[in-house]
């Protein structure tokens, strides 16, 4: 019989609508699981399409074999001398292991070996269909889902993020037969919800996505859709004369709530326009789900855009009904905007004594006062406007009592700003109160003053050691404070700013701001360790490898723009033909070192050295040494690492020629004093020795 072609393959389970927020993770997460199993048992497909809609998970397995490969089956048993006795009679042993292998002793073959002579057990076993396989391997990819809360349906005790309603899985033209969480495979899909609620047959795997799309109206592939609702809109925001804001997160969230997109273009009375523009894109976004449309000079339009999942004879309709949604709404946002400016932002300050921050660590009026005494500190050390900090350090939290920020908590600190603009207060520290917020995600803008990057740094440092400090730091997954984000903006606002602050200081700062509440200091190096760990994410998305940034923290350097430099620059040096040899120079004289203790203040004694070689790179490393260290000093690793790898002749030749652990001791340490010199004039920018690229 001839070896069977690869075929595609189809899975779908069709359900309840699926949560949209998690869709495409989800629908990622089962692709790749399946495709793992498959992998292990040795039925790789060339190519997998993932498939996700409101109602469905489904992928395409493009030339998987459907068939194992027959697989081969040996065990070794007992020796020979072992198997039988003197009369050539099977031992206890032999039969035991004839026993455990399903076969008689004179079934077991022997085989020579370079350690002897052995027993074995040798059979040919049939690999097993891909259809065989299939429910079970499904069904185990669905269990291992990212499913934060499973829910049961029915009266069975099938388990899933949402109601399973059907099941297809095919191999070609072939249905592949099963059961998963309660419901039977079969060769029948369903369409879209309103405008093909009916059965329909998928005749071959490979028709999947154009099947459903002519006789369903689903646009089942996730990206398709997505690319399909980006256009749209911005077609329909063109002939509005606008531009569409599209936000990504939006955008996936939209495209995870219909199966069949269809722009519908709205209105809103231009009197709301007078709100800050930041409160109807919020609610328009967040709230119902619309794209906010802006003209050239960036001011919002009366206009947006919704996605709908129906195709319907009277758009118009539709239209008015999300116009109908969306006035309440901004009519309740306006009342929100004209009560909370009917006082100043200040006379709030007193009401954030009654809301808790945390329970062991006080309110957030405790909090503030803590923000303002340690962002006043950073603020003298940078020579900034110590008085503007503090005067933004009690406004920066005060919104947060606001009626506005109370209905759409996203807006704090942006509202802040507005009601402190309307208050007066000079721009500076208006702005601060928005911006000590930032960067509020990954690629976020920072702050822009000094007022604001003071405010910021405060505001993430007393999270961190006060959550620390009562041991609610982050695990695994939960991180309820923010703190994995508090970390990296507070090395972001470092190193992008280039600030002079020294990470031990501020964790300290921040401890004795929290000394009438709890005895913090313990946690410094563990927060300070917690803090490097974010560094090494930062440099992570940045492309450089995580050796080199090893390299350079591994000594914890105290200043966060200072280890940029010396990241970027020993980076960039990997491209010196010198730098391979170096480390491994680095590597060898750390390993020497490590097993030879120094004693304190031993230097190179040069009328000891005695072999041409010791005495070249001696004098070579003494000429170099002040040139590389002055411009270690001025902040330009690069070029000072440059004229260190001028050493690298010298050393190669000093290890070819020298030994260092020779009999002699003051001959052995004075060598060791030379390597020793050599080692410290390089962890002026990091320690070479880790580096393993």
């Amino acid at each position: 019989m001839g070896k069977l072609k690869p075929d595609t393959c189809l899975i779908e389970l069709g359900t309840e609508e699926l949560p949209p927020k998690s869709l495409k993770s989800l629908s990622k997460a089962f692709a790749d699981l399946v495709q793992k199993a498959l992998v292990n048992l040795d039925l790789t497909p060339a190519s997998v399409e993932v498939f996700a809609t409101p109602r469905r998970l489904a992928m395409l397995l493009h030339e998987v074999p459907v068939q194992q490969a027959d697989q081969s089956i040996e065990k070794r048993g007992p020796a020979l001398q072992a198997a039988y006795d003197a009369e050539g009679n099977p031992s206890r042993a032999a039969q035991g292991f004839a026993r455990s292998c399903g076969v008689s002793v004179d079934q077991l073959v022997q085989r020579k070996t370079d350690k002897g002579t052995w027993l074995y057990f040798e059979k040919s076993e049939p690999g097993r269909s891909l259809a065989s396989l299939l429910p079970d391997l499904v069904a185990a990819a669905l269990k291992k889902l990212p499913i934060a809360k499973r829910m049961r349906w029915g009266s069975g005790n099938e388990e899933f993020v949402r109601p399973v309603k059907w099941l297809v899985l095919m191999i070609g033209s072939d249905l592949v037969e099963g059961e998963i969480l309660g419901v039977g495979s079969s060769r029948f899909s369903y369409g879209h919800r309103f405008h093909a609620p009916g059965k329909i047959e998928i005749l071959a795997a490979g028709e999947y996505e154009q099947i459903l799309l002519s006789k369903g109206m689903v646009v089942a592939s996730f990206d398709n859709r997505k690319s399909t609702i980006r256009s749209l809109v911005e077609h329909q925001a063109l002939l509005l004369g606008g531009s569409a804001q599209i936000n990504e997160v939006l955008l996936d969230e939209v495209t995870a709530l219909v199966e069949y997109p269809v722009a519908i273009c709205g209105e809103f009375d231009t009197e709301f326009l007078d709100l800050p523009q930041q409160v109807l894109v919020m609610t328009m976004q967040d709230n119902q789900k619309y794209f906010a449309l802006f003209d050239q000079q960036g001011d919002l339009l009366p206009h947006f855009i919704a996605i709908a999942n129906i195709d319907s004879k009277r758009p118009e309709v539709v239209a008015r009904g999300n116009e109908r949604v969306i006035r309440p709404r901004f009519s309740d946002a306006r009342f929100f905007y004209q009560q909370d400016r009917k006082q100043p932002l200040g006379s709030w300050r007193s009401r954030l004594d009654a809301v808790v921050f945390q329970e062991q660590l006080g309110s957030i009026g405790d909090k503030v006062d803590r923000i303002d005494a340690l962002a006043v500190d950073i603020a003298q050390q940078l020579g900034a406007d110590d008085i503007g900090v503090s005067k933004a350090a009690q406004l920066c939290k005060c919104d947060l009592v606001s009626d506005m920020v109370g209905e759409f908590p996203k807006l704090q600190g942006i509202m802040g700003r507005y009601y402190a603009t309307h208050d007066g207060e000079p721009e500076r520290i208006c702005e601060a109160l928005e911006q000590h917020y930032w960067p509020r995600f990954a690629g976020d803008e920072l702050p822009l003053n000094q007022e604001a990057q003071c405010l910021a740094l405060a505001d993430r440092l007393d999270s961190l050691i006060g959550i620390f400090s009562i041991g609610q730091k982050p695990s695994g997954v939960k991180d309820p404070f923010a703190l994995r984000r508090a970390a990296l903006g507070i090395v972001r606002i470092l190193i992008e700013k280039s600030l002079p602050l020294d990470l031990d200081w501020l964790c300290n700062r921040a401890v004795d701001g929290l000394k009438l509440k709890i005895d913090a200091a313990p946690v410094v190096a563990e927060v300070i360790d917690y803090i490097f760990d974010r560094l090494k994410v930062y440099y992570q998305d940045q492309g450089i490898p995580y050796d080199i940034v090893d390299a350079v923290i591994y000594s914890r350097p105290p200043l966060l723009f200072d280890c940029d430099r010396r990241v970027q620059a020993l980076h960039q040096f990997q491209n010196n033909e010198a730098a391979v040899a170096l480390a491994a120079a680095n590597k060898r004289i750390a390993n020497i070192l490590k097993k030879n203790t120094l004693a304190a203040g031993v230097e190179v004694d040069a009328a000891r050295l005695e072999l041409p070689a010791e005495k070249k790179l001696y004098k070579e490393l003494c000429d170099l040494q002040a040139d590389a260290e002055r411009l270690f000093a001025q902040g330009d690793y690069l070029e000072g690492l440059n004229q260190l790898a001028k050493l690298r002749p010298v050393v190669d030749c000093f290890f070819d020629e020298v030994m260092v652990m020779v009999d002699d001791e003051s001959v052995k340490n004075n060598r060791l004093a030379l390597l020793d010199q050599l080692n410290r004039c390089f962890r002026n920018v990091a320690d070479f020795s880790r580096i393993q690229s």
